[in-house]
């Protein structure tokens, strides 16, 4: 057992690296023992006193090569110390005689063409400073269940960048329902007027204009560039809420896959970051390296440190329906579902080396109708293989849904589909133009349809709507229309009035037909409605509910309610009648002039 230990250590610096030295003595439980060690650079001396092997005196890198009895720590300490100066003197005279230089490894000039590279390529902010903006939108939607009426004004901010062309990018839901959008330069603080050259609200995205010749001037256009692999580092800059200067911020890409975007419920290329996208950060850029990877556009208000961009494919893919002034996305309309199953594969004659999807329903109003049909297997689509799971490669590092195959291409472009019917592969040239759905998935900038009618409010059903409802849920939102006119019409309100007594249960419900008519669309039950001669009029609702009015009745209450409740007019404009007055369409009450 020990009772002291004493530990000297230095380290000194030689062509090999750091070399560690240092002298241990240690007091033994025997009385007047003690063990010497002495570390050098290569090799370790131990001497003790109670050992019978003697101590080797000739070398010359070990100076201290005596076991001690009764010894002094610091006679001791002075025979370490002596040694090393003496060791240094000798290394020092033949680095010199040599001239010798520590080399420069193969990792070191790496390291350093890496840092010459940081230091020629301009950063993040480097870059921003002269091509992101600050976009301010003052906007007004119609309201959802009074929509003759207009919500009050809304005032918001995002961020944008500049692209060749002198175009502005930012978010469509940025500029959505716009009254009024500016833009402010950084380190300036005037607003420019902008325009809305182009809104696509499927991708969330928006070219913006801007007329002002001041406003180009220093300005530098930015460029876009790949996608980015899972962990490479990306820059994201904008004007997030919190302040008004431009901010920068770091992360990681952490997750690429198709995902639905919240403004559109459209079902497009995402890639996830760990940097926090913030309100106000929406439409700015997000960099890797010197190029735009992406275009920030939403995050998880429950979670932090996610977030998401719009990947350069998509943001490619917009310009070009821009410059075809018509932005859309390729669509196979159909329903599916994946076939990891082994017994469904065997069932439907696949081979083991097969893999795909099932059919199970297709639009019919799509040109996919006439070609496939319910329970094909599509095996592959332009050449790539379908995996059991819908998966198909992606940029040689992961894998997404083959509906990006399609939706990266243009509506007037076709895909070579190939399938498994009853046991025969065949294939065929299918045709990728969207379908309008039966609910509209949302309905932005244009004022929305309505009918009153002793009370009763009609509207046609969409998803915003379905979203807002305590009752509806979203099963309609998955029917396929049978005609491109269709429409789910909906008992939206009752206007409570002597007329409508008894039918406060009806909210919500869809008329399916009007005195026997089946209702194709609100302008068709308006049109039947305004057109009815009988006493009384029949509303045949879903769940087997009628609806009956006295026809002369209610069309007395409709008057009085809409004067009490100050509504303009019992129908929107766009189901206003018209007939034709020389050569152009004009209101039905409006007077000819002689």
């Amino acid at each position: 057992m020990f009772r002291s230990v004493c530990t000297v250590s230095r380290f000194c610096s030689n062509s090999s690296g750091l070399v560690p030295r240092c002298l241990v003595v240690r007091n033994n439980s025997a009385q007047n023992t003690a063990t010497l060690r002495y570390v050098s650079s290569s090799n370790l001396r131990c001497f003790s006193s109670n050992t019978s092997t003697p101590a080797p005196s000739d070398t010359s890198q070990n100076k201290i090569t005596s076991a001690v009895k009764n010894f002094s720590f610091s006679s001791i300490f002075q025979l370490w110390k002596n040694g090393l100066i003496q060791q240094e003197k000798e290394e020092s005279s033949v680095n010199e005689v040599n001239n010798t230089t520590p080399s420069v490894t193969h990792q070191e000039k790496e390291e350093s063409s890496v840092e010459e590279a940081k230091k020629t390529t301009p950063s993040a902010i480097d870059l921003a400073l002269n091509s992101v903006v600050k976009v301010f939108t003052v906007s007004s939607k119609p309201r959802l269940f009074q929509p003759w009426q207009i919500s009050m004004q809304n005032e918001c901010s995002g961020s944008g960048f500049l692209i060749s062309g002198k175009k502005i990018i930012t978010n469509a839901h940025v500029v959505a329902n716009h009254t009024s959008v500016k833009v402010k330069k950084h380190g300036s603080a005037t607003k420019y007027k902008a325009k809305v050259r182009m809104i696509g609200h499927e991708c969330d995205l928006a070219i913006l204009e801007v007329d002002s010749d001041e406003f180009w001037d220093g300005m530098n256009f930015l460029e876009l560039g790949d996608v980015p692999k899972l962990q490479e580092e990306v820059h994201l800059v904008g004007y997030p809420c919190g302040g008004d200067s431009i901010s920068v911020t770091k992360g990681v890409v952490s997750r690429v896959e198709l995902k639905e975007y919240s403004h559109s419920s459209t079902e497009l290329l995402t890639i996830q970051i760990d940097a926090a996208i913030n309100s106000g950060n929406s439409g700015g850029p997000v960099f890797l390296g010197n190029k735009v990877a992406g275009v920030a556009f939403e995050g998880l208000f429950w979670s932090d440190g996610i977030g998401y961009m719009i990947p350069t494919p998509v943001v490619k893919h917009f310009l070009a329906g821009v410059e075809e002034k018509h932005v859309s996305f390729g669509s196979m309309n159909l329903s599916y579902q994946t076939m990891v199953n082994a017994q469904l594969r065997d069932y439907f004659k696949m081979s083991k080396d097969m893999t795909g999807i099932l059919v199970n329903e297709i639009n019919p109003l799509s040109d996919a109708y006439n070609f496939l049909k319910k329970d094909d297997v599509i095996l592959a689509i332009d050449g790539v293989s379908i995996g059991n799971d819908s998966k198909v490669p992606f940029l040689n590092q992961d894998t997404v849904t083959f509906k990006h195959l399609v939706s990266m291409k243009k509506p007037s472009e076709t895909a070579l589909i190939k399938v498994l019917r009853e046991g025969k592969e065949y294939e065929f040239n299918v045709g990728l133009k969207p379908v309008k759905p039966l609910v509209p998935l949302h309905n932005f900038d244009k004022l929305r349809s309505y009918y009153i009618y002793g009370g009763f409010l009609f509207v046609p059903l969409s998803q915003p709507y379905i979203d807002s409802s305590y009752y509806l849920c979203d099963c309609p939102s998955k029917k396929m229309p049978k005609t491109a006119s269709e429409q789910i019409v909906i008992i939206s309100q009752i206007l409570e009035d002597d007329i409508n007594a008894g039918y406060a249960s009806f909210e919500d419900l869809q008329v399916k037909k009007v005195n026997g008519i089946e209702v194709d669309n609100l302008k068709h039950l308006c049109q039947v409605i305004e057109e009815c001669c009988t006493g009384f009029l029949r509303l045949d609702l879903e769940n087997e509910k009628v609806l009956i009015l006295n026809n002369k009745w209610a069309r007395k209450a409709t008057s009085t309610i809409l004067k009490d409740l100050k509504i303009p007019s019992a129908m929107s404009d766009d189901l206003q009648p018209r007939q034709l007055n020389r050569g152009r369409l004009v209101p039905r009450h409006s007077k000819k002039n002689n």
